[in-house]
């Protein structure tokens, strides 16, 4: 778990007007799920498109397994499944035609693509062009893990898929973890991210803004508290004393207020010094941290 498979180091793209990545920097260790969140134009993709040999960094550079991503993408792909952000298929027929030509190409059979596809309940005999969403990004599922690979990139892996596969999608990915396997995944959904990912990184406008561990936010020393005082003036005094106020509604005799571990002890004698309706802890959630590097943006509830 101590050696990085997958590396950026400084990776720079500059497509003009403040587009791509800059000095993005970030390690992947073997046997680990490591999330890359971001909303769309972040330079998420980006990223990945240089992780896979796709494009050529204006800075900095990317490895794979010690490989070169760009001087030497033949030798990284022999360890990657992948799944793209837009998946657009070749011209073909058939869902198990396209996975049968890919298995081909691998050198592999398909007794593990038999499997996933049952596993997914994918019927992958249907005319390809004619597929739902839905069905298209199962396809990719089967192709990127059929090989058995040691590393696995995906960009928005559940992209159209419904509720119950997308838990069937976490318990895979656990399952593939539990294997080692090496995991990059840019989802657009927090939950999954949480119940997945060891590690993660937030970019923002091309640039890394925090890396952590998922065990920082599930298990936060900042605890938040929601105190609600059974009088204005109350909640008037204890919202002028030496805390992190998260938020003040006084019409409400309510405050919203953030207590390290080391003072808590401090905040329960304070508290007693008042009549109280309610206290109740808030926990933070991975979609409250990441909401905090985008304050002044317009984001969805729930997703990226």
């Amino acid at each position: 778990m101590d050696e990085n498979v997958i590396v950026v180091d400084n990776l720079t793209k500059d497509y003009g007007l403040g587009r791509g990545c800059f000095d993005v920097s970030f390690g992947v260790k073997k046997g680990e799920v490591f999330g890359f969140l971001g909303p769309n134009g972040a330079g998420k993709s980006t990223t990945i498109r240089h992780l896979l040999g796709f494009q050529k960094a204006h800075k900095g550079n990317c490895s794979i397994m010690g490989l070169d991503c760009w001087t030497k993408p033949k030798e990284v792909q022999g360890y990657l499944g992948y799944i793209a952000g837009e998946i657009n298929y070749p011209d073909i027929k058939t869902g198990w035609q396209f996975i049968k030509m890919i298995a081909s190409m691998r050198g592999v059979d398909l007794k593990e693509a038999e499997r996933l596809c049952e596993y997914y309940q994918l019927k992958p005999h249907g005319v390809l062009k004619r597929m739902s969403k839905g069905m298209k990004q199962k396809i990719a599922l089967v192709v990127a893990f059929m090989h058995n690979p040691q590393i696995v990139i995906l960009d928005e892996p559940t992209s159209g898929l419904d509720p119950l596969m997308q838990a069937k999608f976490v318990d895979h990915i656990l399952s593939e973890r539990d294997k080692g396997k090496t995991i990059l995944m840019s989802s657009h959904i927090f939950e999954e991210v949480e119940k997945t990912c060891d590690r993660l990184a937030i970019i923002r406008n091309g640039k890394i803004v925090a890396q952590m561990h998922m065990n920082d936010i599930t298990h936060n020393k900042d605890k938040q508290f929601e105190v609600r005082f059974k009088s204005l003036a109350d909640a008037q005094t204890f919202g002028n004393l030496q805390y992190e106020f998260v938020e003040k509604n006084y019409d409400k005799s309510r405050v919203k207020v953030k207590v390290h571990d080391s003072h808590i002890n401090r905040f329960v004698a304070d508290l007693a010094k008042y009549q109280l309706e309610y206290i109740s802890e808030i926990k933070l959630t991975l979609e409250e941290r990441f909401m905090e590097y985008y304050k002044d943006d317009t984001m969805v509830g729930g997703s990226l």
